[in-house]
C-alpha cells in the first residue's frame, strides 16, 4: 500500500487565473444566490439586496488578510498556514483551521441540499427522502471528478462559471425588466423588521462571499500565485457582487417579502414564474442545478486539498482506513462522507446557520492573530485588520442574539462542536500555541 506526501500533491501552477477565479465563483455563487437569498430577505425585509452589499463590504475587509499572507506566503491549504505562521504549531491554529474545514463542508452540504430542492420544484416535491438522496448524489458526482485531477475540476470549474453567470445575468435582466423595476416597500406581516435581524442577516450574506478562502487553500497551485492570488480574491468578490445585487433586485421585482420567505429554498425558481411564465421557471431550474452542481464540486476540491495539507502539517491526525494512494484521495473521502451526513440529517436553515458560526470564529482568530504577530513582516496596515475583525464580532453578536430568540438549539449545537474542537486539538498536540 502507498502513500504519497508533501508537495507532490499539489502541482504547482496547474490552476490558471481563470479556472481559480471560477472555482472561488463557482463556490460563492451556488450558495449565495439559491441557498440563501430566502433566508437573507426573512431576516432583512425589503433590505436584503442591501445585506449582500454589506456581507461584500466585509468580506472584502476580511480578504485583505488573506490577501496579504497568500502574497507572503503562497501555499495549498493556505489558512493552516496563515494560521501556523500566526499562532504557530499549536491548538489554536489547528482548531481555527479545522473549523474552516468544517465550514466548508458544511456549505457543500448546504448547496447540495439546494441543488436537490431545486431539481425536485418541477414535481412538486419540498421534502421527503429524495432531498438527501439527491444532495448526496451531487456531492459523489463532485467526488468522482475530484478524484480525476486538477486540471478536471479547472476547465469544468471555467465552464460552469461562464454558463452560470452568463445565466443567472440573463434571469436578472429579463425578471428585472418584466418586475418594472420595482422593489418591496413593505415589510414581511410575519413579524416587524428589527436591525438585531437584519445585522444578522449580514452573517448569511457573509457566507455567500466565503467562497474567497478556496482561493487561498489553493494558492501554490495558481500560476503566479504572488499576484494572482489577490487578484483572484478581488475579482471573484465583484463578480459575485453584481450577480447577488442583479438578482435581488429581480427577485424583489417580482415577489413580495412573504412570497420570498415563504419560497425561501427556491425563491429563484418562484420568480421566474411570474417574470418569465413556465419556461423560465425551467429555465431556473436547470441553472441551479448547474450552479449548486459547479458550488459542490469547488467546495470539495479546495476542502480537501485542506484537510491534506493540516495532515502534512501534523495538525490533525490521519488514518488510511485501509485505502491505498495519496493523502489527498483519502480526504476527498472524509469530506464526501461529512457532507453526505450533514446533507441527510440538517434542514438547509440549520446548515447554513452552523456554517456562519463557524466561519467567524475561525475568521475572527485569522485577524486577530495577523494583527498581533505578523503584520509588519507583512507590511498589512492594523487599521484595516481591527475593522475587519470588529465588523466580524458585531455581525456574530447580532446573529447570535437573534438564533437565540428563533432557534436556541442551533446555537447551542455550534458551542458544543466548536468547543470539542478545541479541546481535542489541545487534547491532540498538548500545546495552545509554539
Amino acid at each position: 500500500m502507498t502513500h504519497s506526501h508533501g508537495d507532490d500533491d499539489f502541482k504547482k501552477g496547474s490552476i490558471s487565473l481563470a479556472g481559480a477565479v471560477g472555482m472561488g465563483t463557482g463556490v460563492m455563487i451556488g450558495a449565495g444566490i439559491f441557498a440563501l437569498t430566502g433566508q437573507i430577505a426573512q431576516l432583512a425585509g425589503p433590505y436584503f439586496a442591501l445585506s449582500f452589499v454589506l456581507g461584500a463590504i466585509v468580506s472584502s475587509f476580511s480578504a485583505y488578510s488573506y490577501i496579504k499572507m497568500s502574497n507572503a506566503w503562497p501555499s495549498s491549504g493556505g489558512i493552516a498556514m496563515i494560521l501556523q505562521k500566526t499562532y504557530g504549531p499549536g491548538a489554536i491554529a489547528a482548531a481555527a483551521a479545522l473549523l474552516m474545514a468544517l465550514s466548508m463542508v458544511i456549505s457543500e452540504s448546504l448547496v447540495a441540499r439546494t441543488f436537490a430542492t431545486y431539481v425536485l420544484r418541477p414535481f412538486d416535491i419540498d421534502g421527503g427522502p429524495l432531498v438527501p438522496m439527491l444532495a448526496v448524489g451531487v456531492i459523489l458526482f463532485a467526488f468522482l471528478v475530484n478524484i480525476s485531477g486538477n486540471r478536471s475540476v479547472g476547465l469544468l470549474s471555467i465552464v460552469m462559471a461562464v454558463l452560470k453567470i452568463g445565466g443567472i445575468s440573463l434571469f436578472g435582466i429579463v425578471a428585472l425588466w418584466s418586475g418594472g423595476f420595482s422593489f418591496p416597500d413593505a415589510i414581511s406581516s410575519a413579524g416587524r423588521f428589527e436591525l438585531t435581524g437584519f445585522v444578522g442577516s449580514v452573517a448569511l450574506s457573509i457566507l455567500a462571499f466565503k467562497g474567497f478562502t478556496t482561493i487561498t487553500n489553493s494558492g501554490a497551485e495558481i500560476t503566479d500565485p504572488h499576484r494572482n492570488v489577490g487578484r483572484t480574491i478581488m475579482i471573484s468578490i465583484a463578480i459575485c457582487t453584481v450577480v447577488y445585487l442583479l438578482v435581488a433586485f429581480a427577485v424583489g421585482s417580482n415577489l413580495s417579502i412573504d412570497q420570498i420567505v415563504a419560497a425561501k429554498d427556491y425563491s429563484l425558481a418562484e420568480a421566474a414564474s411570474p417574470a418569465l411564465g413556465q419556461l423560465g421557471f425551467y429555465f431556473t431550474v436547470i441553472l441551479a442545478a448547474v450552479a449548486t452542481a459547479s458550488g459542490v464540486l469547488a467546495s470539495v476540491f479546495a476542502v480537501s486539498r485542506m484537510l491534506a495539507m493540516l495532515t502534512e502539517m501534523k495538525m490533525i491526525p490521519h488514518s488510511h482506513f485501509g485505502m491505498s494512494g495519496p493523502i489527498r484521495n483519502h480526504t476527498l473521502v472524509y469530506t464526501v462522507v461529512l457532507a453526505s451526513l450533514l446533507a441527510v440529517f440538517f434542514d438547509l436553515s440549520r446548515i447554513a446557520s452552523l456554517g456562519a458560526f463557524f466561519y467567524l470564529i475561525m475568521d475572527m482568530l485569522v485577524h486577530w492573530g495577523v494583527f498581533r504577530i505578523v503584520r509588519h513582516e507583512i507590511g498589512a496596515s492594523g487599521a484595516i485588520l481591527l475593522c475587519a475583525l470588529g465588523f466580524d464580532a458585531i455581525v456574530l453578536v447580532a446573529f447570535t442574539t437573534m438564533k437565540l430568540g428563533s432557534d436556541p438549539m442551533i446555537v447551542l449545537y455550534s458551542a458544543v462542536g466548536i468547543s470539542a474542537v478545541f479541546i481535542y486539538e489541545r487534547i491532540y498536540l498538548s500545546r495552545w500555541t509554539a
